[in-house]
């Protein structure tokens, strides 16, 4: 069975918004992030507990779920170089936060890519601190009931289908997330001057994956950056890779990221957008965004719980 989900904070950052996005689009989980309450906002492994108190009251009230985490542990904003102590004190707020909310999912990335003056890859990438690192912090939540998830994104293991295997076998029993719209714009190691392949990169990580991530997108090389679609309409062969999900007996949760409209990556006419208009706006798009993968997995016939 498929269970649909989304990284509720790309429909808006208030708990109380992410809830009725949830709840209109049929919905009874959240891939828990970003949130805010009463006027406080942050990671859900960095807001102070009174805040993270009220979040579990507000969804008891409301019956709504915490699927999965997207921590900032190892994130694309985290350097290798950086303490390890900032990562075990992550782990250490987030695994009770978890075990309180039931979550058994929490994602995590293998820390940024060095990157030299220019932006090129540094060629000292440190290898074994990361591997090192990823099997602590499996470990830790693994004894915590909690399955990590190392995603394919802007991160060592995420750098081609070959790191993903690097990584995979540095550390075995760590699963990972796949996320269809990430290789569009993300450089492949493999292939020097070309960005990844959504599909070689599904085929990479398919061995490991236990959660999946919806988005998609095309790289625009006259801006050198990428232009979001709603789920489809890009190169992230969303289509194709739903298809092979339903075909080989997929299980578990698909999360949607949007990133269209205004959500973090937006850009152009949204600027000239009123708060409230992009607020509306960035909410619309999430409830678009989720209504077309459902239909999408309908018309393959995929079993939706």
């Amino acid at each position: 069975m498929i269970k649909l989900t989304g990284i509720a904070d790309e429909a808006g950052a208030s708990l109380d918004v992410q809830i009725k996005a949830h709840k209109e689009l049929g919905w009874d989980s959240i891939e828990c992030r970003v949130v805010e309450i009463d006027g406080v906002k942050g990671n859900l492994h960095e807001i102070p507990e009174p805040a993270f108190e009220k979040v579990c009251a507000r969804l008891d009230e409301t019956g709504m779920k915490i699927c999965g985490f997207g921590s900032l542990i190892g994130n694309w904003a985290k350097k290798i170089t950086d303490d390890f102590s900032i990562t075990e004190a992550e782990i250490n707020r987030a695994i009770p936060r978890m075990q309180r909310l039931g979550a058994k999912m929490v994602r995590v990335m293998s820390y940024a890519v060095c990157k030299g003056e220019g932006g090129a890859d540094l060629e000292e990438q440190f290898a074994e601190e990361r591997i090192k690192r990823m099997r602590e912090i499996n470990q830790r939540f693994a004894d915590a009931g909690i399955t990590v998830l190392h995603e394919n994104c802007m991160n060592w293991g995420g750098m081609s289908p070959s790191y993903v295997k690097r990584m995979a076998e540095a550390v075995p029993g760590m699963k990972w997330v796949f996320d269809t719209g990430n290789p569009v714009f993300i450089d492949d190691r493999d292939r020097p001057g070309q960005k990844q392949d959504s599909w070689e990169m599904y085929q990479a990580v398919k061995p490991f994956m236990a959660h999946v991530h919806v988005k998609d997108g095309r790289w625009v090389k006259e801006k050198n950056d990428a232009e979001y679609t709603y789920p489809g309409e890009g190169d992230g062969q969303t289509r194709r890779i739903m298809e092979d999900l339903v075909k080989t007996g997929y299980a578990g949760y698909i999360s949607i990221e949007p990133h269209v409209a205004v959500v973090f990556h937006g850009a152009g006419a949204a600027d000239e957008l009123s708060p409230e208009q992009k607020a509306r706006e960035q909410f619309t798009s999430y409830i678009k965004y989720g209504t077309m993968l459902k239909d999408m997995l309908v018309s393959l016939n995929a079993p939706l719980g």
